[in-house]
């Protein structure tokens, strides 16, 4: 069985790809305790390829990083690349974002996941990305999943991803989306590996 490293220390986003990678013969691993690579990309596509073959090179397996955030409208696209540094915790990050929006009635965003598997020899296997659409609510909404979740409610659906079980997220996630993607790309790679 092939091994995967979740090139992750964030425990929400490694539970998350375990059940997301269930189906699949290989045995999921989170990235090595301390590691933490400098995410200096300009794109989620660049930070995800900077962390996959960072771990993979470290651990010698091929690592899976995803590399996502929220872009906001309003914001100038911002957070964007820097989400996971907009403040110190979620909550901060929650309500730095909601003070910068404050009053502000254009409340469109949208969430990109990109995904990189890379293996230890520095080649990019897979890359794919995963949007999903939707706006701000005015306070956080919910208690399911982590980061920005509470206050992204998911168009089309008037809930908030933190609202929704997992089934449902991974179903209008951009995670989720990006991982479509990748699983019939990530099966033919396993079959051409054994």
């Amino acid at each position: 069985m092939k091994t995967l490293v979740i090139a992750s220390g964030n425990p929400g986003k490694i539970h998350e790809f375990e059940n997301l990678l269930r189906a699949l013969p290989i045995d999921v691993r989170p990235q090595p305790e301390g590691l933490d690579v400098e995410e200096t990309g300009s794109t989620f596509a660049a930070n995800a390829q900077l962390k996959a073959k960072a771990v993979a090179s470290l651990t010698g397996e091929w690592a899976l990083a995803d590399d996502s955030g929220l872009s906001v409208d309003a914001l100038d696209g911002g957070p964007g690349v820097h989400s996971a540094r907009y403040a110190a915790s979620d909550p901060e990050r929650i309500e730095r974002l909601l003070k910068a929006l404050n009053d502000c009635s254009q409340r469109e965003a949208h969430f990109c996941a990109a995904l990189c598997i890379a293996a230890p020899d520095g080649r990019v296997l897979l890359e794919v990305e995963g949007r999903c659409e939707g706006r701000i609510t005015t306070v956080p909404r919910g208690d399911q999943g982590f980061g920005y979740d509470p206050i992204f409610e998911v168009n089309d659906t008037g809930r908030t991803f933190a609202e929704m079980a997992l089934a449902e997220k991974k179903q209008h996630g951009h995670r989720g989306r990006a991982f479509n993607a990748l699983e019939p790309k990530l099966r033919e790679l396993l079959a051409k590996a054994q």
